[in-house]
């Protein structure tokens, strides 16, 4: 019997697409549009100067940005603004340093030894189910009503998305690089300076700009409890005389410095990042 071998029959590869097939599909969000985060904001503040010409928003409860304007003129001429402001920065500046050096001391322990991932990790997740804010009584009778119970706060709030970033970077790096690095015998030192740091920095970025969010939200609460200068306490003091053109004010203070400083980060990142090819560069 005469065994019939069949041979596949071979499939004509798809033609190259040129010019005459039209335009390529552009599947990525395209380019990046010069000061397109600023559009959000400005179609808010466009919308709520319509609202308020239009006599929508009750000037009581929600005061025209003219007269936000007036009241910031009003402050800065009489320096209440930048002496609060000042009191604020150098609060959220000590608690961000702080909370920064401890959230990546840690997350070094925990991410580069089994060991002191056992100590470490455990208690800091323990810490990250309890809200910061959670423990101002404690702080305040362990550390009193002065400025120590405040910046411990901050850097609380910092301290753990800075860990929790970076340990998961840590901890996620391939596990071929590893034996790549055993393969071509790289020391302990060159393979934490060549491979682990480089691909654990996205993730520190990525805590970073969460810590410096975090930041802000604590300074927004701390400064309204025992205080006696900053934007919070100026927004506090605001409350108790009706003045809520006062309130918006420091709202949008918190809102302009928490923007500029995530840009600020943003900005770094693409810098030190610029070997990333991603969609959003």
């Amino acid at each position: 019997m005469t065994q019939v071998i069949s041979r596949p029959v071979a499939t004509p590869a798809a033609p190259p697409l040129t010019p005459a097939h039209g335009r390529l599909r552009r599947l990525g969000p395209g380019r990046a549009i010069p000061g397109g985060r600023l559009a959000g904001p400005l179609l808010i503040v466009a919308a709520w100067s319509a609202a308020s010409a239009a006599g929508v928003l009750d000037d009581r409860i929600l005061p025209a940005p003219w007269t936000i304007w007036h009241t910031t003129t009003d402050l800065i001429s009489s320096g209440r603004l930048q002496d609060n402001l000042l009191t604020s920065l150098q609060r959220a500046g000590l608690g961000f340093t702080f909370g920064l050096t401890a959230g990546l001391v840690l997350a070094l322990i925990s991410g580069l030894s089994r060991t002191g991932e056992a100590l470490v990790d455990g208690p800091v997740q323990l810490k990250r189910s309890i809200p910061s804010l959670g423990l101002i009584p404690l702080m305040i009778l362990w550390l009193g009503i002065g400025e120590g119970f405040k910046v411990v706060i901050i850097a609380l709030g910092v301290a753990i998305p800075i860990y929790i970033n970076t340990h998961v970077s840590l901890i996620g790096i391939d596990r071929r690089y590893v034996e790549l690095a055993e393969v071509l015998r790289l020391s302990r030192t060159r393979f934490l300076r060549s491979v682990v740091f480089p691909a654990a920095l996205p993730g520190f970025l990525t805590g970073l700009r969460l810590a410096v969010t975090g930041s802000w939200l604590s300074l927004v609460v701390i400064e309204q409890i025992n205080a006696t200068s900053g934007i919070g306490y100026m927004m506090y003091q605001a409350q108790n005389y009706g003045q809520s053109d006062i309130i918006i004010v420091g709202l949008i203070v918190y809102g302009v410095f928490g923007l500029a400083s995530d840009a600020l980060v943003r900005m770094i990142g693409k810098r030190v990042l610029s070997w990333q090819q991603t969609l959003g560069s």
